[in-house]
């Protein structure tokens, strides 16, 4: 988890796209979004800095394990964006899954109230 947020922050869609698991999901704005490879998931993130301005950086608000297997662990937690400044600029409760998935553990479905 600390992976993907090291990775969302770095604006670099291709090491964004490598914290997860695929195919991914993504639950956000009354939309289901499924990425099939990391190559589509980049390519359609490259620009996601942009969309989500003035945001310039997130972090974790808390985290919980909420079901855990050797394989796939649900985590219920609450991410929150900031501008450069650092003022908050959204608070989001969220559900990630993530898997192992070819000796890979990565998110492979995010369910979110963020845009």
């Amino acid at each position: 988890m600390n992976e993907f947020m090291n990775a969302f922050n770095s604006r670099d869609p291709n090491m964004w796209a490598a914290t997860l698991n695929y195919p991914h999901v993504r639950l956000a704005s009354n939309q289901v979004r499924v990425y099939n490879s990391a190559e589509e998931f980049a390519r359609e993130n490259v620009d996601y800095a942009r969309r989500l301005a003035p945001w310039d950086h997130s972090r974790w608000e808390s985290m919980k394990t909420i079901q855990s297997g050797t394989e796939k662990a649900h985590f219920a937690v609450t991410f929150v964006r900031y501008d450069a400044a650092g003022k908050v600029i959204g608070k989001f409760p969220s559900l990630y899954v993530v898997t192992l998935k070819d000796g890979h553990w990565g998110v492979q479905a995010r369910s979110s109230f963020a845009p």
